[in-house]
């Protein structure tokens, strides 16, 4: 199947701490654990991982066979009182891995009836410079399947992304009306410059006036959730301290990115 991608999301801390290398727990070790939840009277069983969907393999496409096997016996470990959970907070799903088989198989032995798209943004040319790996037709594509197969689908979508123009925010905007019209909700957060990631430099994220009273209008009908707005003012705090104690090599001065940087 070749090299995998392993998802090098610019704005993400995760792959930059692990060399872009997923890091799965075996399936001796997870049922392990799960015995052991059980024996402590513990009953939710909750994974960890930004590619639920990815456990189990080193390449680009799932293995459902592996996931059904862990997933299997994650349900049995945890005994008929005890209940599991995946594809739902904090085990996302990317939206090209969302399929008939793979809902079916959380529907088969999972206790939630929600799963998290991470869509990120809804334009094509910024989820391009953020090497997200997917397109905006593959999140449409992901939250119709999800609806059709009884889901509530949540997806996570970023403001504020480095480089980031009307144009593209018109384009979020857009793609979040439309999905949630298809009966999904929209998580939304705002860019915060991570250390140790491509984009630690750039500017925090800002969500402008316009964009808010769009973001507030979904929020009252209930089709957008999140902490969007303590991120916007996290972010500030961030950059005050990346300019008053910045890092050797790099500027005092934060300046702004006309577009997104190529190289990491």
């Amino acid at each position: 199947m070749g090299i995998p991608r392993q998802y090098a999301c610019r704005f993400c801390q995760t792959p930059f701490m692990f060399s872009a290398k997923f890091r799965h727990r075996s399936l001796a070790g997870i049922r392990w654990h799960v015995d052991r939840m059980r024996e402590r009277g513990l009953r939710d069983v909750r994974f960890i991982t930004p590619t639920a969907l990815s456990w189990g393999t080193q390449t680009e496409e799932p293995d459902l066979a592996a996931v059904e096997e862990m997933l299997a016996s994650c349900k049995e470990g945890i005994g008929p009182n005890g209940r599991v959970f995946f594809g739902s907070f904090p085990s996302e799903i990317r939206p090209e891995h969302v399929s008939r088989d793979a809902l079916r198989l959380v529907k088969k032995y999972c206790a939630n009836n929600n799963i998290i798209v991470g869509a990120q943004s809804g334009s094509d040319r910024v989820l391009g410079a953020a090497k997200r790996g997917h397109d905006t037709e593959e999140v449409r594509r992901a939250v119709r399947l999800g609806v059709e197969e009884g889901f509530r689908i949540n997806v996570d979508m970023i403001f504020g992304m480095p480089g980031e123009g009307r144009a593209d925010v018109d384009a979020s905007l857009g793609l979040a009306r439309e999905l949630a019209d298809l009966g999904a909700r929209i998580h939304a957060h705002t860019f915060m410059p991570l250390p140790g990631t491509p984009w630690r430099d750039a500017p925090p994220g800002d969500v402008d006036p316009e964009t808010i009273r769009e973001v507030d209008r979904l929020s009252r009908r209930g089709a957008l959730y999140g902490h969007w707005q303590k991120q916007r003012e996290h972010a500030a705090r961030l950059a005050a301290a990346a300019e008053a104690y910045p890092r050797p090599g790099r500027s005092r001065t934060l300046l702004p990115m006309a577009q997104p940087p190529d190289a990491c």
